[in-house]
């Protein structure tokens, strides 16, 4: 089986968090679906949890 690219998660916050990541998504130029991968992905590697990485969606022939 193939794995996926990208997979949902859904969750909720208080809506202060929220506008939190929202206000930092956009100082950052990001979605708020990406600054919260980029924090998991921050708090999973300093807290020495591994995220293992997805190979390249085209890779180079």
């Amino acid at each position: 089986m193939i794995a996926k690219k990208t997979t949902t998660l859904n969750l909720r916050v208080d809506p202060l968090v929220k506008d939190a990541v929202r206000y930092a998504a956009n100082q950052e130029h990001r979605s708020v679906a990406n600054m919260v991968e980029m924090m998991i992905r921050q708090y999973c590697r300093d807290a020495g949890y591994p995220v293992l990485e997805q190979n390249p969606l085209f890779e180079d022939e």
